[in-house]
């Protein structure tokens, strides 16, 4: 339990300083088409995903062993395993039923499973509120971050229309 609150301020200190510091997206949308990262949204303007499909999570079994990054897999970090993306990248994850997102950093190879194309951590499953049905429809957006520095990830509460 105080494991659990202990990652629920953390996760709300992040947030705090992530909106203190404003936008994540930085540049034009040239400079990220050049990069090949042309589905990070810019200033407002919607731009096409990196990728729609089925997500799943991954837990208990897995924690401890070593990740493709090597570091052992904790299924309380917001982290994912994406087959293609470099180890490294920070990906929003949107999951397409309820339009809550989250920001996981790649650190594993995966999935495994035929026509998936994450494996989340148990804790980003549980913020995107699917860890319950176990596979979830997804939207992923590569996220380009300002600097080099600590990992940081951000959840996005969606904004309900009255």
């Amino acid at each position: 339990m105080r494991k659990r609150t202990a990652q629920a301020l953390t996760l709300a200190l992040l947030v705090g300083l992530v909106a203190a510091q404003g936008p994540i997206g930085t540049g034009s949308a040239d400079q990220h088409a050049a990069a090949g990262t042309n589905n990070v949204s810019v200033q407002g303007h919607k731009t096409r995903p990196y990728q729609v499909g089925t997500a799943s999570w991954y837990g208990e079994y897995f924690e401890g062993k070593p990740t493709a990054s090597g570091e052992p897999y904790n299924m309380y970090d917001l982290t994912a395993a994406h087959p293609t993306l470099p180890l490294g990248t920070f990906v929003r994850v949107t999951n397409l039923r309820n339009r809550r997102a989250v920001v996981v950093r790649i650190n594993d190879r995966g999935p495994v499973v035929s026509g998936r194309i994450i494996d989340l951590s148990y804790s980003a499953a549980t913020v995107l509120k699917f860890q319950t049905q176990g596979i979830q429809r997804v939207r992923l957006d590569v996220v380009q971050a300002k600097k080099p520095g600590p990992t940081m990830a951000l959840l996005r509460e969606p904004v309900l229309e009255r």
